[in-house]
């Protein structure tokens, strides 16, 4: 059978997943036929049922490559939109490779048993991808993603050279639950519970875990108090952006929530490594995820925003500036759209754009790619476009100034 060009498998019925599939049928000129396959088939059912029927529901689990390549033969798509675990990327990129298939996703690769972030794992498939005459599309969410779009962009038609970036991240919103997560519990806490990272001056430094906070003006919110964290979209943008010589990531938590987290460390139940219980064993990462709120589910009542953006400093024609480029996205405005909150929107509306960019052609290649290897400008002008307008403002000087 001949791969349909709008035919798309999208893997994960998660929170993230769910706005895929329907910001994709939202764009019937390009998506026109949607699979959704997920382990847990009652996600896929009630995934359906929201989407009037439109699209075609299958029950898989990722983590068998077999499985996976069974199922992609049998729909045949362009592209598969990885929307499950970061565990499962090799497994779903091998089975891409088996079958020819274009393959996209939102969070790099990090092993089960180890809360590491690295890319490496995935551009080293990039030989094989080109081979085979196909591409892989890394991390179109929002941050990576958009993150990375704002860099590209901001050398396209804002800065000469780019010197310092702070990615900045903020959830100013309010769900109403003692403690809960944004996104999958397991790979939010795996997260931020490992070693932060930045890096100067062409050196990576760690620091521990939440050790170093500030206090960020936040566009559209106000101050916030900012931790420092590693995130992915640092790797791939110092190698792509070398003349960068300063690059760290922020996100904000609330008193609450840390408090809630320390407390769960201190018992034990953020650790991935399994214990023993009743004969059985079982990870207490795995089983905190079992009990704490669905965040597909928290969005009815959510109110606040999401602040999210690049503090860019550089250089334009030979002065050293600085700007902001940033979205503002309400949780109330998600849900009213496709009952979600802003954290699964600000993901899920990439990885359809990022899926867009590949079906019509405007971004195209052979091998593994992150997103600032493309021309920023047509992916810019759908987030206006698709619900997640960005500013550009002037600021001062660096975050440090």
């Amino acid at each position: 059978m001949r791969k349909a060009l709008s035919r798309v498998l999208i893997i994960g019925a998660g929170a993230a997943g769910r706005v895929v599939a329907k910001k994709c049928l939202k764009n019937p000129e390009i998506f026109t036929d949607i699979h959704v396959a997920s382990r847990t088939f009652k996600r896929c059912e009630q995934l359906k049922e929201e989407c009037n029927h439109k699209i075609t529901i299958h029950e898989l689990d990722a983590d068998h490559v077999k499985d996976t390549v069974e199922l992609i033969q049998k729909i045949q798509p362009k592209l598969v939109i990885n929307m499950a675990l970061p565990y499962q990327d090799l497994p779903i990129m091998d089975a891409c490779l088996e079958t020819h298939t274009h393959y996209m996703d939102t969070a790099n690769y990090e092993p089960k048993n180890e809360a590491k972030f690295c890319y490496q794992w995935q551009w080293d498939y990039h030989d094989r991808f080109k081979d085979q005459g196909i591409m892989a599309l890394l991390g179109s969410g929002f941050d990576p993603g958009v993150t990375n779009t704002f860099i590209k962009y901001a050398s396209q038609e804002l800065f000469d050279t780019i010197e310092h970036v702070d990615i900045i991240d903020c959830n100013d919103g309010d769900h109403g639950h003692p403690f809960a997560t944004n996104f999958n519990p397991e790979i939010n806490i795996r997260e931020i519970t490992q070693n932060g990272k930045y890096a100067e001056n062409g050196k990576w430094k760690e620091i521990p875990a939440m050790s170093i906070s500030k206090i960020i003006n936040f566009p559209e919110v106000g101050p916030k108090k900012a931790y420092l964290l590693y995130h992915e979209e640092l790797e791939s943008l110092i190698k792509h952006f070398p003349s960068i010589k300063k690059i760290r990531f922020w996100m904000t938590f609330s008193d609450n929530y840390i408090q809630h987290l320390q407390v769960l460390q201190n018992i034990g139940m953020t650790s991935i490594q399994p214990v023993n219980f009743k004969g059985h064993q079982i990870v207490p990462l795995e089983f905190l995820k079992e009990v704490l709120p669905n965040p597909a589910e928290i969005s009815t009542n959510y109110t606040g925003k999401t602040s999210i953006g690049c503090i860019i400093t550089g250089l334009i024609n030979g002065e050293r500036k600085t700007k902001l480029i940033y979205n503002v996205c309400h949780h109330q405005d998600c849900h009213e759209e496709v009952q979600a909150q802003a954290v699964s929107y600000t993901t899920g509306v990439p990885a359809m754009i990022g899926a867009k960019m590949i079906l019509n052609n405007q971004w195209k290649g052979h091998g593994v790619f992150n997103l600032e290897e493309f021309d920023a400008r047509p992916f810019m002008k759908e987030l206006n476009e698709q619900g997640l307008p960005w500013k550009v403002i002037d600021l001062d000087g660096p975050l440090d100034n």
